[in-house]
């Protein structure tokens, strides 16, 4: 087991009279730490977000990466939703499908030097005390601006009858069991063999549409699955058949993942707009017609653990005012699932940063919502228009845990053992938990004088050293938090001397 090392910034006089020890205290009042979802998204389509650009070394690669979670610790984020499967590829070792070529360069080829990317980036996460939720594109089969051919093991080529050519992309077809047994089995194979947090599926149902070279709009082209259905003697009409086969899928997801891993959290980020006119207002994209993604029937079902609606508008846009459809989608969460929305950071320059930090605010207050996801880590690591200044001096200047998830579990675990002692100029901190409940990460708090200082740290630690510049901590306090984010009583230890 690892320890760690926090050094103390103290404006008191160095040196210590005696050895400092420890004993349980009893009456010790430890803050509360606060409970926020705070998460980005790692985008890899397109090389948006990592790789920076395909054909990077290994240790490149792991560097890059390294860089986004240590931006990410210091921002006080708790979670990263990690782009996996971007079109029927895999940025990880898949028994199901081709190597993404976002990695390489060419569809199929692993890294080289041989490594598991979402291995790497749930271990690098969660030694950070950092959620990892890995992200999925469910239908989507080839992008549109793909560079290189697709690898003989990719669906198009190995099953070409599941998929759908639209426009300039490739599809699976939803109206087909084969094509939705292919995305579900891909994830669980994921829940699996990952620790995963979550797994993550956003606004790509069926496609987004696109136009002819008239400027018709195309219709996706899937009439053998739905006269396959007539014929069985379906009865819905198309559109409501197209909405079925996406709750169908989502429902069935839901289910699967939690009969493999029960704390493993699904998520789903949805276009902002339910439905163009709702609610009163607001205008635009209309998800429910056009994606056939009725997600509000999702949050109001529970087959979702946490929602991010993409809210990509500015508080002030007077048809898509942020703050307005935020109070909608709370509205529409009688199971009270988490409701995390997306702010779109990387709109920053040319907006201020405080719009977004105005957007947490808006969250904070909102009865309901309990956290935010920016799109996307760039828009952080690259501090567009001073945004991450702004929130490491703000919103996000103090730690925060996720928050917990009763309906998968509601069970505290036991208290941890804790204990002190003085090594050198540290003080030496050490914890166990008696073993019976699976650790997400510890809490270690401690107080010099009045004031407190919060880490949160991976399940893997075991020990902290605590660098004395003068006085030692009056009181050290570690809470232990389980895989669904329940935490255990608070063990507190006092200064004796």
């Amino acid at each position: 087991m690892r320890g760690v090392w926090f050094a103390l910034a103290l404006s008191v006089v160095a040196g210590i009279a005696a050895e400092p020890t420890y004993r349980l205290a009893q009456g010790v009042q430890v803050p509360t730490v606060n409970r926020e979802f705070r998460g980005a998204w790692i985008a890899t389509v397109g090389n948006i977000d990592w790789p920076s650009k395909p054909g990077l070394t290994t240790a490149d690669q792991q560097s890059e990466l390294r860089a986004l979670m240590d931006m990410a610790s210091a921002l006080n984020l708790n979670a990263l939703i990690f782009q996996v499967r971007t079109a029927c590829d895999a940025l990880y070792n898949s028994p199901h499908e081709p190597w993404s070529e976002y990695l390489s360069g060419k569809m199929g080829e692993p890294p080289n030097p041989y490594y598991d990317p979402l291995d790497f980036a749930v271990r690098e996460a969660h030694a950070r005390g950092i959620e990892l939720h890995a992200w999925f594109n469910p239908f989507r089969a080839r992008y549109h601006k793909v560079k290189t051919e697709a690898a003989a093991t990719h669906v198009s080529r190995k099953q070409p009858a599941l998929v759908r050519k639209y426009g300039d992309w490739l599809w699976l077809d939803p109206g087909m069991k084969p094509a939705n047994d292919i995305s579900i089995n891909v994830m669980i194979d994921v829940v699996k063999r990952y620790d995963v947090d979550g797994i993550h599926i956003d606004d790509y149902f069926y496609p987004y549409p696109t136009k002819d070279s008239s400027g018709k709009l195309i219709d996706f082209p899937d009439d053998a699955s739905w006269n396959a259905y007539r014929q069985r003697g379906g009865k819905l009409e198309r559109a409501d058949w197209r909405r079925d086969n996406i709750n169908q899928f989502v429902k069935r997801l839901h289910t699967a993942i939690h009969a493999e891993k029960p704390w493993v959290k699904l998520g789903v980020s949805p276009f902002g707009i339910w439905k163009d006119g709702v609610p009163a207002g607001i205008k635009g994209f209309d998800a429910y017609a056009l994606l056939y993604a009725d997600a509000r029937l999702w949050l109001q079902n529970g087959w979702m653990d946490y929602c991010a609606p993409q809210l990509y508008w500015s508080i002030e846009a007077p048809q898509q005012s942020f703050p307005v459809l935020l109070k909608w989608w709370s509205e529409q969460n009688p199971q009270q699932r988490h409701l995390w929305p997306g702010s779109n950071s990387a709109k920053v320059d040319p907006w201020k940063a405080d719009e977004i930090a105005s957007q947490i605010e808006v969250t904070r207050k909102n009865l309901g919502t309990t956290g935010n996801v920016h799109w996307n880590i760039s828009s952080l690591s690259k501090n567009r228009g001073g945004l991450r200044d702004h929130l490491a001096a703000g919103k996000y200047r103090e730690p925060a845990l996720v928050p917990a998830t009763p309906w998968l579990d509601k069970i505290a675990p036991s208290k941890p053992a804790v204990s002190a002692k003085q090594e050198g100029k540290s003080i030496r901190v050490d914890w166990r938990s008696d073993g019976k409940e699976p650790i997400a990460r510890w809490v270690l708090q401690w107080r010099v004088g009045q004031q407190w200082q919060t880490k949160v740290l991976g399940a893997d630690r075991s020990s902290a050293m605590l660098k004395l510049d003068g006085d030692p901590p009056a009181v050290l306090a570690v809470t232990l938090i389980d895989r669904t984010g329940n935490a255990s009583a608070t063990v507190s230890l006092e200064l004796v001397r």
